[in-house]
């Protein structure tokens, strides 16, 4: 779930629901309020990066944020070991609120409390809390200690139901899972309204989706939330998603959000944005909204996740996924990506050619964030190409320098002419434009997100040739040998 903010307490994040300013901002999209949420559970920006960015939102067309703190809010006294080595300071978080209003971005912070609980229970002095022992997923909803730890944070349920206490509670009739979700969301909303009386929930739509429509209405849920119906794919079920909002309307809730993606949503370890996939994915959305009547929808989330979950890979940085925002949200205000619109996005992105069809253009544009794109292009594209090329398919390492040579440090003296100058100037190439792509990641993110993402993606090719040439330097001080020895 999610909640809003209006100032900065020291571990509660809420946001006052107000949206009738940036709602006259919408023009002609059907979506009131176009939030672009940022990921922060893996390779969070540099504040002064988001500088550079906010801008560049509000341009394109979005006129909200939604903020995945997770471990990178500064939560103090008991939960300070929430944070992350470089979790923001709390002058930190006031200056993105800052850099957002001077933008006219809307905040919605979103903060995990049931399901996706990862990095809060992965911490020994928490794992009591768990649902499943085994599992860091999600917290256990019977123990009073639970609701104690979110205190006014909402739930993203997701793998409630699974523990003992929960299967314990599910066979006393006439419990069900259903009545489990609805019960805790209720309690938790509750709090949360009690406490912030200006505050409105919004909640992934998962465990909603398969509860019967007199079961919610019987429920206070519609009363105390708004659902955010989200689907990622290129080939939304649009008439199935039509329904599922007017059982929704049907049941009480009088605000619909509807959340798409514009990076983040088609592979854990997705290096480069798949523009078209996204593309898609919008104007699909933009066909249910056509579909429902006008006041149906209250905005749109467009996510860019960064991992799937906390312990996951990363996916697409976020400078990465800037073209593909920049074509998502133009989508939304004008209604397709028609030729004009196209010169629209190419022009915002400072590019003379943008291929939506085809992420492997190497034309990145001016924007903040341009020479990482440009630079994760060639890396992505020709890379581990390049050195496979080299190791398994160039006739001399191959015919000449085999593993079973390389293992024996056994290799005939010409060959290392043909061989070892091919690899260091490849090595060389590579190693230049290595160094610059880490100095422009290290001018966006924090050291530990640079070095994550070098070591999935750049070091293991490097090793290879560094393990090449190592090779062939060590057989050629070898004694020359017939090879056939074990």
């Amino acid at each position: 779930m999610c909640l809003m903010q209006e100032e900065v307490p020291r571990q509660e994040v809420f946001l006052s629901h107000d949206f009738t300013k940036n709602s006259m901002m919408s023009g002609s999209s059907p979506f009131k309020m176009r939030l672009v949420h940022l990921d922060l559970k893996g390779a969070p920006p540099r504040v002064c990066y988001l500088s550079e960015i906010f801008p560049l939102f509000r341009a394109l067309g979005a006129n909200g944020l939604l903020i995945e703190y997770e471990d990178m809010f500064p939560y103090e006294g008991h939960l300070r070991l929430l944070r992350a080595k470089h979790a923001y300071s709390p002058s930190e978080i006031k200056e993105i609120l800052h850099l957002a209003t001077l933008n006219e971005l809307e905040v919605i912070p979103l903060v995990q409390t049931f399901g996706h609980m990862e990095f809060v229970l992965k911490h020994e002095a928490l794992a009591h809390l768990r649902e499943v022992a085994l599992f860091p997923n999600t917290l256990n909803p019977h123990k009073a200690e639970s609701l104690a730890l979110v205190g006014a944070m909402i739930d993203q349920v997701y793998y409630l139901g699974e523990g003992e206490d929960s299967r314990q509670w599910l066979q006393q009739e006439p419990n069900t899972r259903a009545e489990l979700c609805l019960s805790y969301m209720e309690a938790v909303a509750s709090h949360v309204q009690a406490q912030h009386p200006t505050t409105t929930p919004l909640v992934w739509d998962d465990m909603l989706r398969d509860i019967p429509e007199d079961q919610l209405s019987a429920s206070r849920v519609p009363q105390l939330v708004e659902p955010v119906l989200w689907d990622y794919g290129a080939d939304l079920d649009v008439h199935s998603k039509a329904l599922l909002m007017e059982k929704y309307r049907k049941s009480g809730f009088s605000w619909l959000w509807a959340a798409s993606a514009f990076k983040g949503a088609t592979g854990a370890s997705q290096a480069l944005t798949p523009i078209e996939h996204h593309l898609r994915n919008h104007v699909q959305w933009l066909q249910v909204a056509g579909s429902v009547p006008a006041d149906t929808l209250q905005g749109i989330v467009l996510t860019g996740w960064q991992r799937y979950d906390h312990f996951s890979v990363l996916c697409e940085l976020l400078p990465v996924g800037i073209p593909s925002l920049a074509v998502c949200l133009q989508v939304l205000l004008h209604g397709g990506f028609a030729e004009n619109v196209k010169a629209r996005v190419e022009n915002f992105l400072g590019t003379s050619s943008l291929e939506a069809t085809d992420f492997r253009s190497e034309r990145a544009g001016s924007f903040p964030g341009s020479d990482i794109l440009n630079l994760i292009t060639q890396v992505s594209l020709h890379l581990c190409s390049s050195v496979d090329a080299l190791l398994e398919r160039d006739r001399y390492v191959t015919g000449w320098f085999s593993p079973y040579h390389r293992r024996r440090k056994f290799i005939h003296p010409v060959m290392i002419q043909h061989i070892q100058p091919q690899a260091l100037s490849l090595l060389a190439r590579w190693s230049v434009l290595v160094g610059e792509l880490e100095a422009a990641l290290q001018r966006v993110f924090y050291p530990d997100a640079v070095e994550e993402w070098l070591e999935e993606n750049v070091r293991p090719s490097l090793r290879r040739l560094q393990a090449l040439l190592q090779d062939l330097g060590e057989a050629a001080g070898a004694r020359p040998d017939s090879g056939q020895d074990p």
